[in-house]
């Protein structure tokens, strides 16, 4: 099966870029072009935000509201997605996820990771 794994700093200081990176094991993102490589977040008492996806061979999608400062990566030698925000704040700080959904219903994760924790904090 897929596995999911996020890492993340953990603490990130007001201004500075927000990154966190998802590791996938069991299966290629060079070679798997019909799945959207997610990101998802969940704030303190929040439900969950979708932020943005990585498909294909690289193309991107954000939620607009984080679209200025919001990009995804791919390191297809790691087999790895890297999310980065830039100036971050506070109201970034939340558990954030990697999911995959095929191309039928982007809506739709299979897998998921565990999440990792990330604070913005001075």
């Amino acid at each position: 099966q897929v596995l999911l794994q996020e890492s993340g700093p953990g603490l990130v200081r007001p201004s500075q870029t927000l990154s966190v990176t998802c590791t996938i094991s069991n299966d290629s993102i060079a070679s798997a072009v019909n799945y959207y490589w997610s990101w998802i977040r969940q704030a303190p008492g929040k439900g969950l935000e979708w932020i943005g996806w990585t498909m294909g061979r690289g193309a991107t999608d954000f939620t607009p509201f984080l679209k200025s400062r919001a990009s995804i990566s791919r390191d297809t030698a790691k087999n790895q997605f890297t999310l980065r925000l830039t100036s971050a704040a506070p109201e970034d700080t939340a558990v954030y996820y990697c999911a995959r959904a095929h191309n039928t219903d982007f809506t739709a994760y299979e897998y998921w990771g565990q999440g990792t924790q990330v604070t913005v904090s001075s």
